[in-house]
């Protein structure tokens, strides 16, 4: 058994934030650090839009939180692009490294006042845990993503989760861009 849903992601979220405090120490350790941080922030933000986030728009009536934890998933993605592309050892690095901690960490602060404590309440425990299951598998699905090359399916998720309307119609660049324009 996962466990539950909400327990996993802020497991999650304290990894991640142990991963930004040794990047910040450590900038030797940045070249092996940054492909994790990417792989596990990447895989966590997929799992929570196809799995968490539908469940807590519908079930738990956070609707504008989960459009804004989508836009917020969308900025964390392009600065992860960002910090991919950028040499470890440069200023430019220091930049985007803290660019992308202050990004992840408002999205956070925001996700453990807001829909977490709400979807624990309206959620009942066998609920809660069977997300958490749908959770785990969608995140180890996801481990090997790269961030800003998501799939025409996963950027409808995106889309619908976000509230772009009419994304169905559009190619997938385009969906990519109103995905990106929504935050």
């Amino acid at each position: 058994m996962a466990g539950d849903v909400v327990d996993l992601i802020m497991q999650d979220h304290r990894e991640v934030e142990r991963l930004f405090g040794e990047l910040e120490r450590h900038p030797e350790k940045r070249p092996l650090l940054v492909p994790v941080l990417s792989a596990l922030l990447t895989a966590h933000s997929r799992a929570e839009e196809a799995e968490v986030y539908p469940a807590a728009k519908s079930e738990a009536d956070e609707a504008d939180d989960v459009a804004h934890g989508q836009q917020e998933h969308a900025e964390a993605e392009q600065l992860l692009v960002k910090l991919n592309g950028t040499e470890p050892a440069s200023k430019e690095f220091d930049k985007v490294l803290s660019d992308l901690v202050e990004a992840v960490t408002h999205h956070v602060k925001e996700e453990e006042s807001t829909v977490l404590p709400k979807m624990r309440r309206e959620l009942d425990e066998a609920r809660r845990r069977e997300l958490g299951e749908a959770f785990v598998t969608s995140r180890a699905s996801h481990l090997g993503d790269r961030p800003g090359e998501a799939t025409r399916r996963e950027l409808l998720t995106q889309a619908r989760n976000a509230g772009v309307t009419g994304a169905s119609k559009m190619a997938k660049d385009e969906i990519a861009r109103e995905v990106a324009k929504s935050s």
